[in-house]
């Protein structure tokens, strides 16, 4: 069983919503259905602003950060230092 919204559209077009003569002019002009179209453009927004990757485990503890620097300073070249940039 599919589930139902009620749409309520804006008096006039503004960046939250449209009219409901917009909606029919962009179905007319690509050929859909208003509601594909409605689908296609909520299906768009969840594409960018929903993460497109699992979730982690949140920021890394004192310990995890300790024991990457460790690691990384394992790696590191040894020496005279040369030059040095930084982004901050």
């Amino acid at each position: 069983m599919s589930e139902s919204l009620l749409l309520k559209f804006k008096s006039r077009d503004t960046t939250a919503g449209v009219t409901r003569r917009t909606l029919k002019v962009v179905a007319e002009s690509l050929g859909l259905s208003e509601t594909m179209v409605v689908h296609h453009a909520l299906a768009a927004l969840a594409k960018d602003v929903l993460p497109s990757y699992e979730m982690d485990d949140g920021p890394l503890s004192k310990k995890d950060i300790a024991w990457v620097q460790s690691a990384a300073n394992e790696k590191l070249p040894k020496g005279e230092l040369v030059s040095f940039k930084s982004l901050v």
